[in-house]
C-alpha cells in the first residue's frame, strides 16, 4: 500500500476511532475537577502540555456549553489526525506551527480571539522541546488582552508512549484529575517572565 493511500485511509478511520476511545475513557473514569467553577465569558486561551491533550475537550466542556473554540494544530500528518478528531467534539482548528509559520498562525489565533473564540494551545507543541514554553501563547494573550487558563490532566492509570512528548493515554476505570488555574492576566509581564510563570504553574502537578 502506498504512503498516500495509507494516510488517506488513516484520516478516514483513525479520528472516528479516537473520538470513540476518548468518550469511552471519560465515561468509564471518575472525574475530579480541581478548578474554579466559572471562567468569565470573555474569550480565553486554554493551555496544556502536548502530552496531555487527549482529554482536554472535556475540561473545556466543563466551562463552555456549547463549545466555541479553535485549537492550534500542527500541519503535519499527526496534526491532521488530531484536527479531524477534535472536530467530532465540535471544536474548530487553526492549522500551522508557531515555530515554522508563526506569524500566520498567530494572526489567525489573534483574529479568532477578537471574534470571541476561545483558543486551545499546547505551549510546548507541536514538536517540543517537551515542557518548554514557546512564545506564541504569551504573544497572543498580550496582543488581545485575553487571559490564559492553564490545565493539567493527570490520570491515576495510563499508558505512556515513547514519543517526544511522552504522550499519555488514560486507562479506563481510573480517575482523571483536572487541575485548572484561575484565568491569568499576562499583560504586565515581560515575555520571559510570563513564560516562566506558565511553566511553573504547569509543573505544579507533575507525576
Amino acid at each position: 500500500m502506498g504512503k498516500k493511500l495509507f494516510r488517506a485511509i488513516a484520516l478516514m478511520i483513525v479520528p472516528f476511532i479516537a473520538s470513540i476511545l476518548i468518550r469511552f475513557i471519560y465515561l468509564t473514569s471518575k472525574k475530579v475537577f480541581h478548578a474554579p467553577k466559572i471562567v468569565e465569558d470573555e474569550a480565553a486561551i486554554f493551555a496544556c502540555w502536548h502530552g496531555e491533550l487527549l482529554m482536554l475537550p472535556y475540561l473545556y466542556f466543563y466551562y463552555r456549553k456549547p463549545p466555541h473554540a479553535k485549537v492550534l494544530i500542527s500541519s503535519h500528518f499527526d496534526g491532521m489526525l488530531i484536527s479531524k478528531t477534535v472536530k467530532y467534539f465540535g471544536l474548530g482548528t487553526i492549522e500551522g506551527s508557531t515555530n515554522r509559520n508563526a506569524s500566520r498562525v498567530l494572526m489567525q489565533a489573534i483574529r479568532a480571539l477578537r471574534d470571541g473564540y476561545d483558543i486551545g494551545i499546547t505551549p510546548d507543541g507541536p514538536k517540543g522541546p517537551r515542557h518548554e514554553v514557546a512564545d506564541g501563547v504569551v504573544v497572543m494573550a498580550q496582543k488581545t488582552g485575553s487571559k490564559v487558563v492553564l490545565v493539567r490532566i493527570v490520570p491515576t492509570k495510563y499508558w505512556q508512549l515513547g514519543s517526544w512528548d511522552k504522550f499519555i493515554i488514560p486507562k479506563p476505570f481510573g480517575t482523571l484529575h483536572y487541575y485548572t488555574t484561575a484565568p491569568l492576566d499576562l499583560g504586565s509581564l515581560e515575555l520571559q517572565e510570563a513564560k516562566k510563570l506558565i511553566k511553573e504553574e504547569l509543573q505544579k502537578h507533575e507525576k
